[in-house]
């Protein structure tokens, strides 16, 4: 059965709950922005329908961190806000569809239907965040914290340390770190992962000259020590 969260503090909420449920569809209903946010990523629907007025948290807040989350559910906004600037705003956050208030039953459900069928598989929850020491790496979003406060990593430099990460303090050889980073094929001769290593260094260790976790395992590679 699929699942459809209706995110809408007024009445059009519980009529949207019950004919969602006579269509057969397991359905939740929050009134609050930040609630909704909340359930849409505990709840893993299938789909979210998205007022954009919502107390708490607006409906345009709520789609940002979700996506920002990871999520990859359709969503559909459902607004009386029908201004072309609107609808480009909600479509550039994630929005997969837009309806404006007033609106048909059966175009609803059928705009309901459309956006099940496109949805290859059913989202679920993003990935927990990989961690050592102060450092956060969400694989999902490709971002880093230290500490809370966002670290810009190039995107080689994410990937070696993804994969560092990854190995849960094994080492990883050199040569398998330039095949999954660089795709190198066969043995090179190149500084350019010594060069990468201490960039993160540089950026994540308290002390880079004497590291606590991005450790050289000499004439073999490195690892990371959580």
């Amino acid at each position: 059965m699929k699942r459809v969260l209706v995110v809408e503090d007024s009445e059009l909420g519980l009529a949207l709950r019950t004919n969602f449920e006579t269509e057969g569809y397991a359905v939740e209903l929050e009134v609050n922005g930040r609630k909704g946010l909340e359930r849409a990523l505990a709840w893993a629907p299938d789909l979210v329908v998205l007022d954009l007025m919502l107390p708490d948290l607006n409906g345009l807040e709520l789609l940002r961190s979700l996506r920002g989350e990871g999520a990859r559910v359709p969503v559909l906004v459902l607004t009386a806000r029908g201004q072309e600037n609107d609808k480009v705003v909600a479509l550039k956050l994630g929005a997969d569809d837009y309806l404006t208030k007033p609106f048909g039953l059966l175009e609803l459900l059928a705009r309901v239907e459309a956006l099940l069928r496109r949805s290859s598989v059913t989202w679920q929850a993003p990935a927990p965040a990989l961690r050592f020491g102060d450092v956060e790496l969400r694989v999902e979003t490709r971002t880093v914290l230290r500490d809370g406060t966002p670290v810009e990593l190039t995107p080689k430099e994410f990937d070696l340390l993804a994969v560092l990460l990854r190995a849960k303090g094994a080492v990883v050889p050199r040569e398998e770190l330039l095949r999954q980073v660089w795709g190198y094929r066969s043995q090179v001769i190149t500084r350019t992962l010594d060069s990468h290593v201490a960039e993160l260094r540089r950026k994540l260790e308290r002390t880079p000259a004497s590291p606590r976790h991005i450790l050289t395992i000499r004439k073999v590679g490195y690892r990371l020590e959580p």
